[in-house]
């Protein structure tokens, strides 16, 4: 059987996320517009809106999103 190698995350996945999704934002302004474009847009948001998620998982007592 084949060990893992697991990595020691140094940065919270909140702080990744949003890392990745400042970093694509960086990239499609780069892009001309078209599909390209709103497809680095879409990942964006979406790391945006899981980074939000996490920090609301992990808030005590589980305020609704605002």
């Amino acid at each position: 059987m084949r060990t893992r190698h697991r990595f020691k995350q140094v940065d919270t996945l909140e702080a990744r996320l949003a890392a990745e999704a400042e970093r694509l934002r960086e990239q499609a302004s780069l892009l001309p517009p078209g599909a390209a474009r709103d497809e680095v847009l879409r990942k964006a948001r979406q790391a945006e809106t899981g980074s939000q998620m996490s920090e609301w998982l992990r808030s005590p007592g589980l305020q609704p999103p605002s």
